[in-house]
C-alpha cells in the first residue's frame, strides 16, 4: 500500500521522532502542567467562591450569635423584671409591717395617755371636791362669823352635796 502523498509523505524516522516529542509533551502537560493548573484554579475558585462560602459562613455565624445574645438579653431583662417586682412587693410588705407596727404602738400610746387622763382627771377631781369643799366651809365661816369647819365635818355636807351632784 503505498500511497503517494507527495511533500505531505513523511520519513518513518521523522514521523517517529514527532510521535515521541508528542508523547514526551504530553507526559509532561499531564504529569507537571495540568496539575499545576487545576491547583491555580482550585486556588481561584476557593479564593472567589470559597471567601464567598467563608462570608457567608461568618454571617450566619454571627446571625447565630446576635440571636443568642438577644436572648441572653431578654433572659436578664425578664429577671431584671422580675427582681424589681420581688423587691417592689418585699418594700409595700416591710411598709405595711412598719404601718401595721405604728398603729399598734400609736393604739397603745392612746391607751396608755386615755388611762393616765382618766386617773389625772379622777385625782383632779377628789382635789377639786376637796378643795370646794374647804374653800365653801372657810366661805360659809366668813358669812357666819365663825368656823363651821367641825360641823361641817361631823355632819359631812360637802360630802353629801356632791354625791348628790
Amino acid at each position: 500500500m503505498d500511497m503517494e502523498l507527495g511533500p505531505l509523505k513523511p520519513e518513518p524516522v521523522e514521523l517517529l521522532f514527532g510521535l515521541l516529542c508528542f508523547l514526551l509533551l504530553a507526559w509532561l502537560l499531564g504529569r507537571r502542567v495540568l496539575p499545576r493548573v487545576e491547583r491555580v484554579l482550585a486556588e481561584r475558585h476557593d479564593a472567589i467562591e470559597g471567601g464567598t462560602e467563608r462570608a457567608e459562613a461568618l454571617r450566619a455565624e454571627a446571625e447565630q450569635a446576635f440571636e443568642d445574645r438577644r436572648r441572653e438579653l431578654d433572659r436578664a431583662r425578664h429577671e431584671a423584671a422580675r427582681i424589681r417586682q420581688e423587691a417592689a412587693e418585699q418594700g409595700a410588705a416591710l411598709i405595711a409591717a412598719a404601718r401595721a407596727e405604728g398603729v399598734l404602738e400609736r393604739d397603745r400610746l392612746v391607751a396608755e395617755a386615755h388611762d393616765r387622763i382618766s386617773v389625772d382627771r379622777t385625782l383632779a377631781a377628789v382635789s377639786l371636791r376637796q378643795d370646794v369643799g374647804e374653800l365653801a366651809v372657810d366661805l360659809a365661816g366668813r358669812v357666819v362669823g365663825e368656823s363651821v369647819a367641825a360641823v361641817a365635818a361631823q355632819r359631812g355636807t360637802v360630802g353629801r352635796f356632791f354625791d348628790e351632784h
